[in-house]
């Protein structure tokens, strides 16, 4: 078995109403960034599993995901894993 560090992403999908967002953009904005548009906010999700293989690790991101994670209705997500060594 092998140990991996798992980086999950959650944002809400395009054309879902982000207030935490607009929030931010209007707060940079009041600061002086006028340059700065479209800011998402989302959840940052850390965690390390251990597994047999990379794929083993993505079917259960996914699962956990698709069970408590996301809420695939206005939800989307990204991950990214990395095998730790020792």
């Amino acid at each position: 078995m092998a140990n991996y560090f798992v980086k999950i992403f959650v944002t809400y999908r395009k054309g879902v109403l982000d207030p935490q967002g607009v929030a931010v953009e209007k707060a940079v904005h009041s600061l002086g960034f006028e340059k700065v548009g479209n800011v998402r906010v989302g959840k940052y999700i850390t965690m390390n599993i251990e597994a047999g293989s990379p794929e083993e690790v993505k079917r259960e991101i996914e699962e956990m995901a698709k069970k408590f994670l996301v809420n695939p209705v206005i939800e989307e997500y990204t991950y990214e894993i990395e095998e730790v060594k020792e």
